[in-house]
């Protein structure tokens, strides 16, 4: 239950908050981004794993030192607020909104692929409607789900990985090598679509049991165990189909498996991928929701979106809203455009995060002069690198929401 002042129980623990992340992180990324990576990094894909792997660090110490500071739900949206101003703290929070209900899309939209291709939107529709009701009920419900669901995935990610690397690698094939740093750049940005899950932990801030111990200790916690997922993952599907082969494939993961001597198992990997686009949708809509709550608050977003559910202590309004948000975009648009889009805009929103955190001082906790900097620049640099349709795209969303910040300070005064 919400208490009286409308704000939101403390209920997740270290545990809890770990798996959160965990799901977001390991979820449709691993299977989603992988091939497009490949396909503009080529054999260079290791590279591009471990450049988009040192700006999720940066980006999660700045989080999480952040998140530490200020443990209230809104995420960059409440650091950009407090440590640059009102309108930087908005503009974060914009684009994670936009960019984030495209993640959803994403997820959704790879539930539809792997679990019936024929019908994919439709069946995009309905995950994200279930998965809406679920959360409706209350956060621990969803946490609870979230741990099964992470169990499985990482059971059937151990499979891809033993049976791909231990397996047949005779079918693998190379892109001619024309690779060059710009096409790493593009790589490592799509590859981010799959590290960005751990910023699910702090937007829950106000919900975490002792955030200033909790909060920075999950969030590495995450990022450490999926980055050494990804990795065996990425070398595993390189030795079985090669750049050229992962490339091509649209359920790449799949064919490792069955291009490695074990057909069998491929049906288990896709349940798996269905499996994991749940639990990340799952997590995605749950932080998307606390942030339109902090926006609400404030009275960027409609004021109704701030209510907390009597009984189950949830932002229902903000939950619905989103949730119907992301049904609409997943009927109407395709899993690339998403992912392109998604990581434009979340990348802007970490840029923000990293020069709030450069703010910080030491009483306050703050990280590492150079993991702030180093995070800002690479996602300029990263950002800018995607495909141009996704900058234009990202660029047109944020000028969007520059308007509309310009239009409800005139509506308040």
């Amino acid at each position: 239950m919400a208490s009286q002042d409308g704000t939101l129980h403390r209920r997740l623990g270290l545990t809890d908050s770990v798996v959160i992340g965990l799901g977001a992180m390991v979820g449709a990324g691993i299977f989603a981004a992988l091939a497009p990576a490949a396909a503009s990094a080529g054999s260079w894909l290791p590279v591009a794993l471990a450049v988009a792997a040192v700006l999720a660090y940066c980006n999660a110490t700045s989080s999480a030192r952040l998140a530490a500071r200020y443990p209230v739900s809104g995420g960059t949206y409440v650091y950009g607020r407090e440590r640059l101003g009102p309108f930087w703290g908005y503009l974060a929070g914009w684009g994670f909104v936009a960019g984030k209900s495209a993640s959803c899309a994403a997820m959704a939209l790879t539930v539809g692929s792997y679990a019936w291709p024929e019908q994919a939107h439709a069946v995009a529709v309905a995950a994200v409607v279930a998965i809406t009701a679920v959360n409706y009920t209350g956060v621990q419900k969803s946490a609870f789900v979230t741990r099964v669901l992470v169990a499985v995935v990482l059971a059937v990610l151990a499979i891809v990985i033993v049976i791909g690397l231990a397996g047949t690698h005779s079918a693998a094939t190379a892109l001619p090598d024309r690779i060059g740093p710009r096409e790493v750049l593009t790589a490592a940005g799509l590859l981010f679509f799959a590290f960005a899950g751990y910023a699910r932990i702090a937007t829950l801030g106000e919900e975490v049991r002792d955030p200033r111990r909790t909060i920075p200790r999950a969030v590495m916690i995450a990022l450490g165990l999926a980055l050494v997922v990804y990795a065996l993952v990425a070398v595993a599907a390189l030795s079985v189909l090669g750049s050229a082969g992962l490339a091509r494939a649209t359920d790449p993961l799949a064919r490792v498996v069955a291009a490695a001597g074990v057909p069998a198992a491929a049906p288990v990997v896709r349940i798996g991928a269905v499996l994991a686009a749940t639990g990340s949708l799952l997590a995605l809509i749950l932080g998307v929701s606390r942030t339109v709550l902090a926006m609400a608050r404030d009275r960027y977003l409609p004021g109704a979106l701030a209510a907390v559910h009597p009984r189950f202590g949830v932002p229902h309004r903000a939950e619905l809203v989103v949730g119907a948000m992301v049904a609409v975009v997943a009927a109407l648009f395709d899993l690339r455009a998403a992912i392109g889009f998604s990581s434009f805009t979340v990348l802007f929103y970490y840029l923000i995060a990293n020069i709030s955190a450069a703010t910080l001082t030491i009483e306050e906790n703050r990280p590492p002069r150079w993991v702030p900097v180093v995070g800002a620049v690479g996602c300029v640099v990263v950002g800018f690198s995607l495909p141009l349709g996704s900058v234009l795209a990202g660029l047109g969303a944020l000028a969007l929401g520059t308007a509309l910040y310009g239009l409800a300070r005139r509506t308040r005064r």
